[in-house]
């Protein structure tokens, strides 16, 4: 199904990454049968949409995040995807007929307060995440410590809030998705024949100015990192595989050493990827990020990139 990527934006995507990912997946994984598929931190879901439409031998996926309004908005897609494009078909044109900069403004910030009412229904909740999440500063979606969307308005000319195609696309491959809302952890459950989990939770930040993991009124800090890892290696004892992605430290300061040592005992390559959320361009570029796997042999090993200096 070529036109299954990402409805949404998000940040830390992993549209760029998605053949190197592809690579480190274990080495027999396409001969594997009834293959369950588990991504507990979901975000954009351009790695599930990949493995959806390239791996026919997915028999079950779950998806999980903490974020219900993200977790509602795939229900949505799923389930109801005339309804949701109907209704965000209304709300561009309304949009799209205000004249100026001004008025466009002030829609969105009438829009951002009924979203954050938090009485909405299922769908009008996913119209609205839709419109926010294409409207608003750079497509970040940030929450105040009481959950309230706080993003400022983008200012841009002309943004479209939704491609029909790819939604009724994603609505296909998602029939059989199971979509949780929880806390990692309660995903260890599914775990079922051969088993594969891909994390990608909120990065661990690499400067005190350059966090952007407040996706929900929690925040996912170094003990939370550090729950992650013990998890990861509660799901190796139990048989299942795992690959995960992160910052990397070292990229940003060779003495930071976090992630390789946490999973020291796991392997550790570092791959190249494009930053492009921070609002001073001049800080903007190609940062190393890790990727570890429980697993020896994948599809394709590649040397340890060399770190810029």
């Amino acid at each position: 199904m070529p036109n299954a990527k990402p409805f949404i934006k998000w940040v830390g995507g992993k549209g760029q990454l998605i053949s190197q990912l592809d690579d480190l997946l274990p080495l027999n994984f396409r001969q594997w049968d009834d293959v369950t598929y588990i991504e507990p931190f979901i975000g954009g879901g351009a790695m599930l949409f990949h493995m959806l439409s390239s791996y026919p031998n997915i028999r079950k996926a779950v998806i999980n995040d903490i974020n219900t309004d993200l977790t509602t908005c795939y229900e949505i897609v799923r389930d109801r995807p005339y309804e949701l494009i109907t209704q965000l078909r209304s709300l561009q044109q309304e949009y799209d007929c205000l004249s100026n900069e001004k008025a466009r403004k002030e829609l969105y910030y009438r829009i951002r307060e009924q979203f954050n009412t938090k009485s909405l229904s299922k769908l009008e909740n996913t119209v609205l995440f839709f419109f926010l999440n294409r409207t608003c500063f750079n497509g970040l979606y940030r929450v105040n410590k009481k959950g309230g969307f706080n993003v400022p308005f983008g200012k841009y000319e002309s943004p479209s809030f939704f491609n029909e195609e790819v939604i009724y696309a994603d609505s296909e491959l998602l029939k059989n998705v199971e979509i949780m809302n929880g806390d990692f952890e309660e995903t260890f459950e599914k775990i079922k024949g051969k088993t594969l989990f891909y994390f990608d939770p909120p990065y661990r930040p690499l400067s005190n100015t350059s966090s952007f993991n407040n996706y929900s009124k929690e925040d996912f800090n170094d003990s939370a990192q550090i729950r992650l890892k013990q998890f990861c290696d509660r799901i190796h004892r139990a048989g299942a595989y795992f690959m995960l992605s992160n910052s990397d430290g070292r990229g940003k300061d060779a003495c930071d050493s976090f992630f390789d040592d946490l999973y020291a005992a796991y392997s550790i390559e570092r791959v190249w990827a494009s930053r492009c959320i921070n609002a001073n361009a001049t800080k903007r570029g190609k940062l190393t990020e890790i990727l570890v796997r429980s697993y020896k042999d994948a599809i394709k090993d590649f040397a340890e990139l060399p770190l810029e200096s």
